[in-house]
């Protein structure tokens, strides 16, 4: 009898491998990181180097590149180059250190497309598919996040508001703790933020998962602190506009993912949706 080969489950699928170089940045030694920012500067140069060129290019000893592709998921030198070419063939994207034609205005508004296509290919359609299941499923929905990620988690709630979920964003730090304290089973903490550290939100989440609540947590940096306290984790393309510090970009794929969560709970229950959004937007109209 011929036995069938298993098919990888999601979670042993292996992410794209510049995405996934970008989002381990903050959780990279100093040596490692090093390797990583001379690979993304000019990943088709990595390609066609040795490992004694990129030792040199990368100021690094041959057994930390080693170490560094190790760190990444792959055996060796020879596959890191395998999957870094791959990569670069399946994004269709240019190298990160190609110069392009156009304006700065191009330049951002390309940066931003950039973004969302590598979030789209670093996140799985079955990890979506287990958190807009984990959201329909959550007797309450309570968003954690600070700073600037707020508008995000704000966003998030007034749309899951439009699909009847019962959602809560407050935007006092004190008050998300109170709230992570009462959390319990059948409830699910959503953890939104950029660096994947942020001390409140992180403390909220461990809290949450403490009181027995569903984590959920959406991220630029892979394992970073926040998604060891989650029991699914979403990413946003790490990326930066290079031309300031602010991550501007990281807004942007962060309400994409968002939006791809709305869009596939809205078109499950499509006829209870419409219903809602026709009673809404009837009330909202006699405002105007």
């Amino acid at each position: 009898m011929v036995k069938r080969r298993a098919k990888p489950s999601p979670a042993d699928a292996k992410p794209p491998l510049i995405p996934y170089m970008k989002g381990l940045l903050p959780s990279l030694n100093p040596t490692e990181r090093l390797i990583a920012e001379c690979v993304l500067a000019d990943p088709e140069r990595a390609i066609s180097s040795s490992i004694a060129q990129l030792k040199d290019a990368a100021g690094a000893s041959v057994g930390a590149i080693v170490g560094f592709c190790r760190r990444v998921g792959l055996k060796g030198f020879a596959d890191f180059k395998i999957a870094l070419a791959r990569d670069l063939a399946q994004s269709g994207l240019p190298a990160g250190g190609a110069q392009q034609d156009g304006s700065l205005f191009e330049d951002v508004f390309r940066f931003h497309g950039q973004s969302l296509t590598e979030t789209l290919r670093i996140n799985s359609q079955e990890s979506f598919e287990r958190v807009a299941h984990a959201l329909e499923r959550a007797r309450r929905i309570e968003f954690f996040s600070i700073g600037l990620s707020y508008s995000v988690a704000y966003t998030a709630y007034c749309k899951f508001l439009l699909l009847g979920l019962s959602a809560t964003a407050h935007f006092d730090s004190h008050i998300q703790l109170i709230n992570a304290t009462q959390l319990k089973s059948g409830d699910l903490a959503f953890g939104i933020s950029v660096s994947g550290t942020t001390r409140e939100t992180v403390q909220c989440m461990q809290v949450a998962k403490a009181k027995g609540a569903t984590t959920v947590c959406l991220t630029n940096a892979m394992k970073s602190t926040i998604t060891l306290c989650s029991d699914h984790s979403l990413y946003a393309s790490p990326g930066e506009i290079k031309y300031f510090q602010a991550p501007l970009a990281s807004r942007v794929t962060q309400l994409a993912v968002i939006d791809a969560l709305f869009v596939f709970l809205a078109l499950k229950h499509k006829n209870r949706t419409a219903e809602r959004l026709q009673q809404s937007a009837e009330e909202l109209q006699k405002r105007r």
